[in-house]
């Protein structure tokens, strides 16, 4: 299963819905890979810290490092799973990001690579029960690669106008890169993100999705400090404080999607 998460728009909470869902998956005994396709690096930073780059040369390591061998001879090749790395957390696991991503986007659409992350995955398939992949905010190849690469996507929103405004946007090209590359991709839902009930726009935003038909999921991601410390401490919240009122708002929505997954299965 290769679960992509996607928005055009920055700062929607992108990083902390893929760690935080694949922590809790791994959590409850699914193996489980986070790919981190942004440039900036936050899932990397969540998940294992700061990188020494003498001990790990960010020019070969993770994505880049699969990404480099797609262009070059294919006799050298590694299976992907050697560019994986553990996290200190069981069964999550890391193909961490890198900056020398922005300097082989160009050579890699140059060859047309725009494929070859999914024939990768296919590869990690056998040895990883969920896939999520983390995305720049804009639509450029890494994040493309994943839409091609995955089977479905989920939208943050962070209950702002200008992210209902970009929201079509990114609805347009979604509905574009299903018809040109990848049929089988579903929108799994719109994930409402920084939730406060107590305000009245977000509340009002959310049901006019809904009246447009938007596929807006049911469990809310509410704004706490939680999250900062979440990230401040470099832990996800399931390991952080699992019993905290926003974590088991991530496990509601992570059972959801487990259980809408299984009945797609049958």
């Amino acid at each position: 299963m290769h679960r992509v998460v996607f928005n055009q728009k920055g700062g929607v909470g992108k990083t902390s819905i893929t760690c935080n869902l694949a922590a809790i998956g791994a959590s409850q005994g699914l193996r489980t890979l986070v790919i981190d396709l942004d440039v900036q690096g936050n899932s990397t930073h969540y998940l294992v810290g700061e990188i020494d780059a003498e001990q790990y040369p960010a020019e070969a390591q993770g994505v880049v490092g699969l990404f480099k061998q797609m262009v070059g001879p294919r006799r050298m090749r590694q299976n992907p799973d050697s560019f994986v790395w553990e996290t200190p957390y069981d069964n999550l696991y890391l193909l961490p990001s890198s900056p020398f991503l922005a300097q082989i986007e160009k050579e890699l659409e140059a060859k047309y690579k725009i494929y070859k992350l999914r024939d990768a995955l296919e590869k990690l398939d056998e040895e990883y029960d969920r896939i999520y992949i983390d995305t720049p905010p804009n639509f450029n190849f890494y994040s493309k690669s994943a839409l091609i690469a995955a089977n479905s996507v989920l939208i943050p929103f962070d209950c702002d106008s200008f992210a209902r405004q970009s929201l079509y946007e990114l609805m347009d090209n979604i509905d574009e890169l299903q018809e040109d590359h990848n049929p089988d991709l579903e929108v799994e839902g719109i994930v409402i993100n920084q939730f406060n009930a107590q305000a009245r726009l977000p509340t009002e935003l959310v049901d006019e999705l809904r009246a447009e038909g938007f596929p807006v999921l049911d469990q809310y991601l509410n704004s706490s400090v939680k999250m900062r410390e979440s990230h401040h401490e470099m832990r996800p919240l399931i390991n952080l404080a699992p019993s905290h009122k926003l974590t088991q708002a991530y496990v509601a929505l992570h059972d959801r999607l487990e259980k809408g997954l299984k009945k797609r299965r049958r």
